[in-house]
């Protein structure tokens, strides 16, 4: 029989991603597509959760996306995700999307997203993970809304 897997702190999965926006990411108007992001956002919230589970994970499900400001050709950005949740064999990830320009410094938080994620083990079946250590009063918030967003999710299937 395994062992149960080690419990894990949030900020050991934490991770940032930045990536200078080029003319092929964006459309005629010179805003970054969304599709771009998305690609961008699914990858930070698997880099997290792999390195909270050391394990491959695939994608399962993404909350809504809503794009509050548009990218631009020239704009770095950044994202940062963080572990928010984890269930038995599923995780949960929020990533954050800031668009920086890098001539200014201005920043612009353009989007949050959160990402649910199963755990697979070496023959591509799910797998047990880590639980999630809350050590902050901010992350037992998250870990509670994450909660909610998770019995909404289950409640939708």
């Amino acid at each position: 029989m395994k062992n149960s897997p080690k419990p894990k702190t949030a900020r050991a999965s934490h991770i940032s991603i930045a990536q200078l926006m080029q003319p092929e990411h964006a459309n005629n108007l010179g805003h970054v597509h969304g599709g771009w992001i998305m690609k961008l956002v699914d990858e930070a919230g698997a880099l997290a959760c792999m390195r909270h589970t050391q394990k491959r994970v695939v994608t399962v499900a993404v909350d809504s996306l809503v794009f509050r400001e548009p990218i631009k050709i020239g704009d770095l950005v950044i994202l940062n995700a963080e572990v928010t949740f984890t269930g038995n064999t599923s995780i949960e990830a929020e990533v954050q999307v800031v668009a920086e320009n890098p001539i200014t410094g201005t920043r612009t938080h353009t989007n949050t997203a959160y990402l649910v994620f199963v755990g697979l083990d070496d023959d591509g079946r799910p797998t047990p993970i880590p639980a999630l250590i809350i050590e902050t009063d901010e992350e037992k918030q998250r870990m509670e809304q994450a909660k909610k967003r998770q019995a909404h999710r289950l409640a939708q299937k």
